[in-house]
């Protein structure tokens, strides 16, 4: 089945193949996954709700039409919805997972820097999940995900003249943001491509 094209896999897929969902989870779950990451900051809960999404599209993979917009749109639709519900549970404690603490360094960089740049991903991360939800998933699908303004478009069912629009905001709300950070950890020439006012 390797040889199929995916909008043969997905058509096998619909109609109830599972070893064609198969392939689909195979080629999509690790993007599912670190999208979810990057929204809930934790690894087990990214585990846990990429199962969900997965588990969700199998459930409902035969009522899959096309409409003209990528299967993934789909797939990431499922995805924000069940972050969105992740969020709003208020009863969820921020913890901090043991595994997050330390990073072990890579190759030959020394243990500090790579501490330091561990806070400084950690801080920026910070930052971005004060932003509104939908100016998260944008940065996710554009920098984690590299998707162009018309695939994030599909993904959040908007034009890409209004991701663009959208995108700008995003970026001059980052900007204040990191200016009004104190903890010393950014500097604005890190994003030299932010919009000026």
């Amino acid at each position: 089945m390797t040889e199929l094209s995916e909008e043969q896999v997905l058509a096998k897929a619909t109609a109830g193949d599972k070893q064609a969902f198969g392939m689909l989870y195979d080629k999509y779950a690790t993007r599912i996954y670190n999208y979810i990451y990057y929204r809930t900051g934790s690894a087990q809960d990214a585990e846990d709700l990429t199962s969900r999404v997965f588990f969700r599209a199998m459930r409902h993979i035969t009522n899959y039409r096309d409409r003209g917009v990528p299967f993934t749109a789909w797939l990431y639709r499922i995805a924000h919805n069940l972050v969105a519900n992740w969020h709003r549970d208020s009863s969820r404690r921020q913890e901090v997972e043991l595994e997050d603490g330390y990073r072990a360094s890579k190759g030959d960089e020394h243990p500090e820097l790579a501490l330091m740049e561990s806070e400084d991903q950690n801080a920026l991360l910070s930052i971005i999940r004060k932003l509104p939800e939908e100016r998260q998933q944008l940065l996710i699908l554009k920098f984690v995900e590299h998707m162009s303004n018309a695939e994030i478009g599909q993904i959040m069912d908007r034009t890409e003249g209004a991701i663009k629009s959208l995108y700008h905001r995003t970026l001059l709300s980052l900007r204040e943001e990191i200016a009004k950070d104190k903890s010393g950890h950014f500097s604005l020439d890190m994003f030299g491509d932010l919009p000026e006012d």
